[in-house]
């Protein structure tokens, strides 16, 4: 029923993987300060490193028209153990706003919020308003109790009566709301715009995050959720029903939300044909079952242009069910185990991928550079043994070793000179691209932009301002790419220089990555076209316009902007961090050996008690060599979903 492989295990495989990188990265700090090999610069990158992977989160996000079964496959994938359906999910229009699914850590608790759609008609976006837990009404949750946790839950799909007019202001189109039926000429909206809900799930402690959005109409009216929220999302389950096949509004919620070129979710971008349980026959037997499936999933596919793979079709019911009851043959039948493997091989796969490309060829870097320092001092302790294998020291042999020692120390001591030279250009540099991305400079351009919009007494003029404002971040982003690759040049020279007076050979620059920042803010750039040619927004009032184009288009500019000033205040300090670590490492073992070296030079030692003294350091430097190799090999160790596909790979040889 809970076969090796499901979604629980792997995430459990990858949040174990997490916490034995930051295992290795701790034990690499403690073995830094035991070998006198710390530095602030060091501590500093490593802190970076270990935050990346404390606060690293998946998002999947699960879209799709009305009653499609959106909540319900998050139920079976989810609650099943609480033996019901913990998140409202029966016929017709359930989940009426955008709900987050997670558990706060810092917190520490579980918890419903909810945030009024009365919010939509002032000043602030939604991230703003989660920094303002007193506009929000928080239940508790008793897990303890998952009856009361549930009726509780069930207030997230709770609508309430408005007039038409009352709608629009909430941003809603009137044509796709429910009348009310109790006081005609009304219509129903969501109580809710936004629901948060803390909950302590296995998944969801290992920074597993759920987007639950409604149908077509919420989407459409929260230009929050579809310009950054929906993009953001590490994969998005498009769910489909296979009694209706794709509608009309299932495309147009795939083509504006989801097959989208400026969508950040690389790892995954699939179709959930459900209720699949709508075409069991059972007396037409097994054969007609399957093909009446296909023929509705070749449809599908054929229908969102993507692959027949990436259709799974399934019965979220019937996966509950079976799970509630305990029932794997009715478990295998609703599929739901395919969809549990593809979100595995697909969506895990691509965070190790990036965690790997971000920090672990980073931390090995630094690693090898700390094991080449320390190479180096087992060669001078080997050297001074043999000086000492004699019946008396050989005081000449010592005091070349010293003099050579000193002639390195006094090398690396100016190249430490130069290189602190170089990192004070590296600021002045650095100070230079600061310029660029101020946060001063943005703020200057967003007012200009509010002025000119509220200025602006046609349509076109404000599509001119929109996009002008957009116009200015790309040119800034781009000058900041110009001078970023003089930078990079520049850095690439003093690293060029080093490695040819060093034996260094393994040291790389550490780039800039600044073209990233600039595809973002043009990705941006295209959100802000569809934007402005949206009817909602054409038919808008000149002061709601503004308003929700900087609430929503500035909004994400301003968090987009503010993740290029940490890259470009971090970067000069970093960029010759690889050099400044070995020469500062290779001094400070220098200093060591030559003060030890003098020592025993200037008095008359026993030699037998300093081949001793040198064999047992010899032994030392080689256990700290043999824990370093151990921290090496614990840290390229492959992440679980390769290690899955090798087994997979070598069991398909067989």
């Amino acid at each position: 029923m809970t076969p090796q492989g499901t979604l629980s295990q792997q995430v459990e495989a990858y949040h174990n993987w997490k916490k034995e990188l930051i295992r290795q990265i701790g034990r690499y700090r403690l073995w830094l300060q035991d070998n006198n090999l710390f530095s602030e610069d060091v501590s500093t990158r490593i802190r970076h490193g270990l935050e990346l992977l404390i606060e690293d989160e998946l998002t999947i996000a699960f879209v799709g028209e009305y009653s499609r079964g959106k909540t319900e496959l998050i139920n079976a994938l989810f609650f099943s153990e609480y033996g019901q359906r913990m998140l409202p999910s029966q016929a017709g229009r359930t989940t009426m706003c955008p709900t987050e699914l997670f558990f706060d850590r810092t917190a520490n608790e579980n918890y419903l919020l909810l945030l009024p759609i009365e919010t939509r008609t002032g000043d602030l976006s939604l991230q703003q308003l989660r920094k303002q837990p007193e506009r929000w009404v928080k239940h508790d949750l008793d897990e303890r109790d998952p009856e009361v946790m549930r009726e509780v839950l069930a207030e997230v799909a709770r609508v309430k009566s408005v007039t038409p007019d009352e709608a629009r202001k909430l941003g809603f189109d009137e044509a796709m709301l429910e009348q009310d039926r109790n006081n005609p000429g009304q219509v129903l909206v969501p109580a809710w715009r936004n629901a948060q809900i803390s909950i302590r799930h296995p998944m969801f402690e290992r920074g597993l995050r759920i987007l639950d959005t409604p149908g077509l109409n919420a989407l459409g009216s929260e230009p929050e959720l579809t310009i950054s929220m929906l993009p953001r999302a590490h994969a998005v389950i498009f769910v489909l029903s296979a009694d209706t096949g794709v509608t009309a509004s299932d495309m147009t919620i795939w083509k504006e939300h989801i097959d989208t070129e400026h969508a950040d979710h690389r790892a995954g971008r699939f179709a959930v044909l459900n209720k699949i349980d709508v075409l069991w026959d059972d007396l037409q037997g097994e054969k007609h079952t399957q093909d009446a499936i296909d023929r509705v999933r070749n449809y599908s596919a054929g229908h969102l242009g993507i692959h027949q793979k990436d259709v799974i079709p399934l019965s979220a019911k019937q996966g509950l069910i079976a799970r509630v009851r305990q029932d794997e043959a009715l478990f295998d039948r609703s599929n739901i185990g395919h969809l549990e493997e593809l979100i595995i091989q697909r969506i895990l796969m691509h965070k190790e991928q990036l965690i790997t490309q971000s920090l672990i060829n980073d931390l090995l870097g630094m690693l090898q550079n700390s094991q080449a320092a320390m190479q180096t001092r087992l060669e001078s302790l080997e050297e001074e043994l043999k000086a000492c294998s004699g019946a008396t020291l050989d005081k000449a042999a010592l005091s070349r070793l010293a003099d050579r020692a000193q002639q390195d120390y006094d090398f690396y001591y100016k190249k430490l000179i130069t290189l602190r030279s170089s990192r004070r250009l590296m600021d002045s540099q650095g100070d230079l691209l600061r310029q660029l991305v101020s946060e001063q400079r943005f703020e200057a351009h967003a007012e200009k932009i509010r002025r000119s919009m509220s200025k602006s007494w046609t349509t076109a003029g404000m599509n001119r301002a929109m996009d002008q404002f957009f116009e200015l971040l790309e040119s800034d982003l781009t000058n900041l790419l110009s001078e970023g690759h003089l930078a990079e040049k520049m850095v690439g020279a003093i690293y060029r220089r080093y490695n040819e007076d060093t034996r260094a050979r393994h040291l790389e620059p550490i780039p800039l990555r600044a073209g990233r920042h600039v595809i973002a803010i043009r990705e941006l750039r295209k959100k802000a076209r569809r934007f402005r040619i949206s009817p909602k927004n054409l038919l808008t009032e000149q002061s709601v316009l503004v308003r929700r184009f900087f609430n929503v288009m500035v909004g994400e500019a301003r968090t987009l902007h503010s993740r290029v000033r940490r890259d470009v205040d971090r970067w000069p300090n970093e960029a010759l961090l690889p050099i400044m670590q070995y020469s500062m490492e290779q001094k400070q073992l220098l200093e060591h050996q030559i003060r030890r070296l003098r020592d025993m030079v200037r008095n008359d030692r026993d030699g037998r008690a300093e081949r001793e003294r040198l064999t047992n350091a010899i032994s030392d430097l080689r256990r700290q060599l043999e824990l370093a190799d151990a921290m090496h090999r614990q840290i390229r160790k492959p992440a679980p979903t390769m290690i899955q596909q090798k087994v997979v790979n070598i069991s398909g040889v067989l």
